[in-house]
């Protein structure tokens, strides 16, 4: 039986509904200990003074951990600038918090109850800082620095110049200019952060976690305690959403610290910590802010010749994976157009902000805002159809990217938007396309109530970028005498709820010729598999899928030569992208490309400012659903994502401190709140990369609905809103002229 294009059950359906799914946050081992971390709840302060004594008397307190505890105080996804536990150390700077998240202290006892109640006894003294909480004012000379041993708030220049931007604007006719503003975004994951930490049965350090990448988690957790690798072990069961939220370190290496340090006082317990939904809030990255200044430029044929784009990513405290995120919104912030003459800089920003991290897209939906914003306006100014002005500059197979490099073979843009549009009311006719029937904007009878349409389209990555070495490794088994009993596929994606291991699963009996029930995971556990990279980048169907599809030809090769049983490893490697010049930014960033194009329809109550979105269209091309079922569900979860990215969901900082820290005040979609109807295509052309033609879909659907609403709104109202969300005062705020 073939199983890839088939809607088979998740494999992990029964056992989530019956409630027999293991999450890290339900595990309990005999005599586990809990753990709870005192948060600084202050924005920028010197740690001058802990004292645990009280917390240390309360009976059952096992110990208190400090930054005297931890052998090397420091972490970071890709570069070491966030202490573990922020207070005086031998390293310098360790003793700022920066953010009110950062923790400067944790308590390990028999009870979470006692641990909290001790937690609280800790006595810290501060030295309180001036703050720096926007952007451009962390920018401009004389600003505090919020890391000295850098020596500056920026800590990252991304540059894309291509052609001559002044002379592609002197071509042309129209050109429109910006300021944009994006917000940050919380994740809100159904389950938050949560780790066990044990000593396992050979000695190991065994974390228990929640994760999107054990091998990254490995290499942080053991440089910050003083550990080879070897001696790490992380493990992933059933994590509870992650969005990008849990590529970065959160609750990990302080449960390890705080079993290694029992252990090492004679007292080997396990320890487990869950941090509560605020906690949560307070202590995980958010989707990046951005401010963007822009101004795009076109013919009066509706060739656009210019884009000049400056974006000024707000990256919180720390690093985290702004550098990837940032680098990304480059490409995207041109969108997938042949523009002769661009040029882009883009910008890493600390402030003293919760951290921002990978949120689904990683820079893309903030980047196409700007494109598809500046492109709709375009359409307006030159009084041309938004459909039309697209059709008349999007890429086609062979097109270069505004970056220099061709495209990836596989371009699909065209198409999803033509789906789109078509599906939306628009048709082509002789002089272009344009709406098969104008729209009535308010019925007589509700004049409060005006509609309106827009549409948006992009691109997203597949993979890791910018000369990044790619690469998925797979274990295969195979037992058996005569015929194949049982395959055994080894590989380290975590279960963040997306069904990866379903897809897994039927791509691996698909490519074995076996029944799925014949096909075996092992999985997500640095100890007994190898690395298949992280679960982001909207990557891992694409890079798994090609390692399964390779190793297996492989494997069957070896079982046919009677090799028994088989015992292989296989790595696969794409095609090589390229790092940028670091003058102008010219590579060949990325292996593939999914594409789409989505329209909105909303309903805009002129008295109250209220947007409801009622329908979306959406076309997207996967190149091959291995799972429809999950495709649709896939996608439908990436758009009622975005609804509240649009229009709902408004993290509000002020001064550093965060005062929508619960989901009582921070507001993400509910039933009630979804549109009324998703029209959804989805096309299948196939990738000549993808295994079986597929395409990374993780992220694509949260590209471009927030542009689509804007244009849609503009078009019931007038007003163009150059910032999101659109929540009703601030709807009404720019109706009544008042921004």
């Amino acid at each position: 039986m073939k199983y890839i294009g088939q809607s088979v059950p998740r494999v992990d359906a029964e056992a989530k509904v019956k409630g027999e799914a293991i999450f890290a946050s339900d595990m309990v081992m005999p005599e586990q200990a809990y753990l709870k971390m005192r948060m600084a709840l202050r924005p920028h302060a010197i740690v001058r003074r802990i004292d645990t004594s009280r917390a240390e008397a309360v009976p059952g307190v096992l110990t208190v951990l400090t930054a005297q505890d931890v052998p090397f105080n420091e972490f970071g996804y890709y570069s070491y600038d966030q202490p573990v536990l922020c207070g005086p150390g031998e390293k310098p700077y360790t003793d700022h918090v920066r953010y009110v998240g950062d923790r400067v202290a944790a308590v390990v006892a028999e009870t979470a109850e006692i641990a909290a109640a001790a937690c609280d006894l800790i006595e810290v003294e501060y030295e309180d800082l001036p703050v720096v909480c926007d952007v451009e004012a962390a920018m401009q000379p004389g600003a505090i620095v919020l890391h000295p041993d850098v020596g500056s708030n920026v800590f990252g220049h991304h540059k894309l110049y291509n052609g001559n931007v002044e002379a592609g604007f002197e071509q042309a006719d129209v050109i429109v200019e910006a300021v944009l503003n994006t917000p940050a975004q919380e994740h809100a994951f159904l389950q938050t952060e949560s780790g066990l930490a044990y000593i396992d049965e050979e000695g190991r350090l065994a974390v228990v976690t929640t994760g999107q990448w054990g091998i990254k988690d490995r290499k942080q957790i053991a440089h910050a305690l003083g550990l080879t690798e070897e001696q790490v072990r992380v493990i992933y069961p059933m994590t509870g959403g992650a969005f990008g939220g849990r590529e970065d370190i959160s609750v990990q290496i302080i449960v390890a610290l705080a079993a290694l340090k029992l252990s090492r006082m004679g007292q080997p317990r396990p320890v487990k910590v869950v941090w509560s939904r605020e906690e949560s809030i307070l202590g995980h990255c958010k989707r990046h802010p951005f401010r963007i200044f822009t101004r795009w430029g076109a013919t009066k044929e509706g060739k656009i010749v210019a884009a000049e784009v400056k974006l000024l990513a707000d990256g919180g405290a720390y690093k985290f994976t702004t550098s990837i995120v940032t680098s990304n919104a480059v490409i995207n912030s041109l969108g997938p157009y042949e523009i002769p003459n661009v040029k882009v800089d883009a910008y890493d920003v600390y402030t003293n902000n919760v951290p921002r991290g990978a949120f689904r897209g990683f820079g893309g939906p903030q980047a196409v805002y700007c494109a598809e914003q500046m492109v709709n306006k375009l359409a307006e100014a030159l009084g041309m159809d938004p459909v039309e002005l697209r059709m008349r500059n999007l890429a086609r197979e062979g097109s270069l990217q505004t970056i220099g490099a061709p495209y990836p073979p596989g371009v699909t843009i065209r198409e999803v938007t033509e789906a789109c549009a078509r599906e939306a009311g628009w048709q082509a006719a002789a002089n272009g396309w344009l709406l098969a029937q104008p729209r009535q904007k308010a019925a007589p009878e509700q004049p409060h109530l005006r509609r309106g349409l827009g549409l948006a389209c992009a691109h997203k990555n597949v993979g890791f970028s910018y000369g990044y070495p790619e690469n998925c490794t797979v274990g295969i088994d195979l037992y058996g005498e005569t015929d194949i009993e049982r395959a055994v596929i080894r590989h380290g994606a975590s279960e963040v709820g997306m069904g990866a291991h379903t897809v897994i699963t039927q791509m691996a009996a698909d490519a074995l010729g076996l029944p799925m029930e014949k096909i075996e995971l092992v999985s997500s556990d640095t100890a007994r598999v190898k690395d298949s990279g992280s679960v982001s980048a909207s990557r891992m169907t694409f890079f798994i899928g090609n390692a399964i599809k390779e190793g297996a030809e492989k494997a069957l090769s070896m079982w046919q030569n009677e090799d028994r049983p088989v015992h292989l490893e296989h790595t696969y490697w794409p095609h090589q992208t390229t790092a940028p010049d670091p003058e102008n930014g010219q590579c060949d960033p990325n292996v593939a490309y999914a594409y789409t194009a989505q329209a909105a329809e909303v309903v805009v109550d002129v008295e109250t400012g209220q947007v409801t979105i009622e329908k979306i269209y959406c076309a997207i091309d996967v190149g091959k659903a291995i799972n429809p079922q999950q495709v649709i569900g896939q996608i439908q979860g990436g758009l009622v994502q975005s609804v509240g990215y649009a229009v709902m969901e408004n993290f509000v900082e002020k001064d550093g401190y965060v005062l929508s820290k619960t989901l009582s005040t921070y507001l993400i979609p509910t039933v009630l709140d979804i549109p009324a109807e998703m029209n959804i295509q989805v096309l299948e052309i196939p990738d000549p990369r993808g295994p079986w033609g597929a395409r990374g879909l993780g992220e694509v659907m949260n590209m471009c609905l927030a542009p689509a609403v804007t244009a849609a709104v503009h078009d019931a109202t007038g007003v163009w809103f150059d910032h999101f969300p659109l929540t009703p005062e601030e709807v009404l705020t720019g109706l009544n002229g008042l921004v």
